[in-house]
């Protein structure tokens, strides 16, 4: 029979964490909200030597469902055009739910806005590329994301946003 303290402590005598009351994170559930690819001027937009310009913008939106528990979405947005006319769109929004217990509330909307969209980066862009070669284009490989970047940049925009008095009148 083992002999285990009821409270055990640390080589140094403080207790032990609770493991209960550790930070943790569980995906719930993966999933595509929405997907909408628009070739608008085929055949046509298969014609041309010169490779398209594309714009690609990313946005992350989170929301709480219940306690503990908040949905995550991705959205990608990709436009090609070629000498002013459009090529082609693709559109995507791709989520998760996520379960984070015991983190305090000021590292929970890092986890939300920098890990979660982190782990739903990969399945994004194997969306993206799947949309555009599915359409008889090169596949469209996002480049990685640095959201841990962008939260920070977001973060001190803020900061220095708030700062700013008003202009008096």
């Amino acid at each position: 029979m083992s002999e285990t303290p009821e409270n055990p402590a640390n080589a140094d005598g403080a207790a032990a964490p609770d493991p209960n009351n550790a930070p943790s994170m569980a995906i719930m559930a993966q999933y595509l909200k929405d997907l909408s690819f628009e070739n608008p001027r085929a055949p046509g937009s298969f014609q041309g030597d010169a490779a398209p310009n594309i714009d690609v913008n990313v946005d992350v939106q989170a929301r709480g469902l219940n306690p503990d528990q908040y949905e995550v979405e991705l959205s990608v947005a990709a436009r090609a055009t070629r000498e002013g006319n459009p090529v082609f769109v693709v559109e995507a929004t791709y989520a998760g739910a996520f379960q984070i217990k015991n983190l305090p509330r000021d590292q929970l909307e890092m986890a939300m806005l920098v890990e979660c969209p982190r782990l739903l980066f990969p399945f994004m862009r194997q969306i993206i590329a799947d949309a555009t070669r599915n359409g008889n284009f090169p596949p469209l490989m996002l480049e990685p994301i640095d959201f841990m970047g962008i939260f920070v940049a977001n973060a001190d925009r803020a900061r220095q946003e708030q700062q700013v008095e008003p202009a008096q009148v």
